[in-house]
């Protein structure tokens, strides 16, 4: 990677892009080339091999048997995490977030391994489902605005010593934990279960991740009036539940 080039891989696209997710994709490239930098996107599919060379990895969400699937072949394959050993960042939406923790609960209801890329393991709720528009605070340490986001999901993640919430929860289920949390992130790795998709919603993230991969402190500004109007659409229904 160059100062002025960027690897973006997403993963499994036949998998797990169920809810628009691959949208964050399409935010993150529009958001490097209006910094001028020059974006070689990867589509890997679940019957590739994971490149060890991306600098930016990112995981959508899925339905319980492609879940169960893509856990099962980013194990074998490994190159997810040996990408992570060599520096690269990570953002995983929703069963992406799941599988990138220790383990969840599959479509069979058993135990299924993850990645172990983020010390959370989750389990299956058993009340409603998670369901709705999601207001939040993200974590200070990330220095970026509110978070909103729509969640969409029955399982519920705890987070281990090693994981820091992603956000807090103003509105919304989150982590469904009933602590307020939501998502997680180390250094390199984030997990979140918002869709929107999160990234439309919420262009910083996409600013953050680039600038994590190009080791920078800032970013030269771009226009966003459109996102701006969009965030304070769904901020405003949030603060607004029925």
């Amino acid at each position: 990677m160059s100062q002025n080039s960027l690897r973006v891989v997403w993963v499994y696209p036949d998998l797990l892009s169920t809810y628009g997710d691959q949208g964050n994709v399409l935010v993150l490239e529009r958001r490097a080339h209006q910094r001028r930098l020059d974006v070689q996107r990867l589509d890997v599919r679940s019957d590739q091999q994971i490149p060890t060379s991306g600098d930016i990895y990112l995981i959508g969400g899925g339905e319980d048997r492609p879940q169960r699937l893509a856990a099962e072949r980013l194990r074998r394959d490994g190159g997810l995490n040996r990408a992570v050993a060599n520096g690269a960042i990570v953002f995983s939406v929703c069963a992406g977030y799941q599988i990138l923790g220790h383990e969840f609960i599959n479509d069979l209801g058993q135990r299924e391994q993850g990645l172990g890329l983020l010390d959370v393991i989750s389990t299956r709720g058993e009340g409603e489902r998670c369901v709705g528009d999601v207001l939040g605070d993200i974590d200070p340490q990330l220095g970026l605005p509110p978070l909103t986001g729509f969640e969409n999901h029955q399982g519920v993640t705890h987070l281990g010593p090693t994981a820091r919430p992603f956000a807090r929860v103003r509105f919304g289920k989150g982590n469904g934990t009933g602590d307020g949390t939501e998502g997680a992130f180390n250094e390199t790795v984030f997990g979140t279960y918002m869709h929107g998709p999160v990234m439309a919603r919420n262009p910083h993230i996409a600013d953050l991740l680039i600038k994590l991969a190009l080791d920078v402190n800032a970013l030269p500004p771009v226009d966003d009036r459109w996102y701006e109007a969009l965030r304070n659409e769904r901020i405003a229904a949030a603060s607004q539940p029925a």
